[in-house]
């Protein structure tokens, strides 16, 4: 059974951190790019980042470029979402989304290419 469960939500003040975990389980980690989804209140849901755990290559929204790392760990199947310098307009539901062989800048801009999705955690970022 193919399982993604993000973990590591919460609240948190402006200018705060967060780490999200998304552990993956019952499919071939190896081969899939992961990458991080989010939808705010009556918002569309937006691509966040994205690592290829096949060749290594991340892509990022403008949005959070140089506040968010992505890094994966390929011997506990979990890919991370490193959150800093947090803003009010971070707080959404995050998702993390499984894509086989798919390119990381085409998750991220399109939403594009993903096999499996994970429930959500949530992040709320206060004033």
């Amino acid at each position: 059974e193919v399982q993604l469960v993000e973990s590591g939500g919460g609240l948190v003040q402006a200018g705060g951190s967060l780490r999200l975990s998304c552990a993956a389980s019952g499919f071939t980690f190896d081969d899939y790019a992961i990458g991080w989804f989010r939808q705010a209140p009556g918002k569309e849901r937006e691509g966040v980042s994205c690592i290829s755990n096949v060749d290594g290559s991340t892509e990022y929204a403008d949005s959070v470029k140089g506040r968010f790392t992505i890094s994966s760990d390929t011997a506990k199947n979990t890919v991370y979402l490193q959150m800093n310098n947090l803003k009010p307009e971070d707080t959404a539901v995050y998702y993390c989304a499984a894509g086989l062989g798919v390119h990381p800048a085409v998750v991220v801009k399109y939403g594009y290419g993903l096999d499996y999705w994970g429930e959500g955690t949530a992040v709320t970022v206060s004033t």
